[in-house]
């Protein structure tokens, strides 16, 4: 009876360590630019909270149904002359499967014009890859340049997506203009913090 009382006694010690012994840390969600990261513009940038799966609109144009809501979320930004631009990260389920998604969002943005066009009859719309930004597993900056001669408007957008490990992520950069009008080479930087900031 001794020898029951003593098991007894050691396995409740252990279920009270247990109890006490605090949970493994969560690992650390991916961090997000700061609206002082974003391209510098005449006006400050704002940012929102970080949001839980991917923006009603997709985000990004071209690509908005083809990155995964699972394990994804997002911050948009503004400023007060019509500036724009979102943040979206998702972590995938293995390296390979982030390779992967990587791949078809650049094949998306590549062909990015062409296809507005098809879908817009008589808008004007062109494409171009920026090259490959040396940070962590690489980065990818691309630009789209549109204009409705109906109504007389043109915008710019530029787009960039990079990975670290698992986790991917894309940036969007847009306002009314043309590319003359971008800051390539700011976005450039931002792209380059953005991915730096993952982990």
């Amino acid at each position: 009876m001794n020898k029951l009382r003593t098991a007894l006694a050691a396995a409740a010690a252990l279920g009270l360590a247990a109890l006490a012994t605090p949970p493994a840390q969560a690992a650390a969600q991916p961090a997000f630019l700061a609206a002082s990261q974003m391209p510098p513009s005449p006006t400050p940038w704002t940012a929102t909270q970080v949001f839980t799966g991917v923006p009603e609109n997709g985000g990004v144009l071209c690509a908005p149904y083809k990155i995964p809501a699972q394990n994804t979320r997002y911050r948009e930004f503004s400023t007060e002359l019509d500036t724009n631009g979102v943040q979206v990260t998702t972590v995938a389920r293995t390296e390979a499967d982030a390779v992967k998604l990587v791949d078809t969002l650049r094949e998306a943005l590549a062909g990015c014009g062409p296809l507005l066009e098809q879908q817009n009859p008589g808008l004007q719309a062109v494409s171009a890859s920026h090259g490959k930004l040396a940070v962590e597993e690489g980065a990818w900056v691309y630009s789209l340049d549109t204009a409705d001669p109906q109504i007389g408007i043109s915008d710019i957008h530029l787009f960039s997506v990079g990975r670290d490990g698992r986790t991917v992520t894309i940036v969007r950069w847009g306002q009314m203009g043309d590319l003359k009008d971008a800051p390539l080479t700011a976005f450039r930087t931002t792209t380059k913090t953005a991915v730096n900031k993952l982990h």
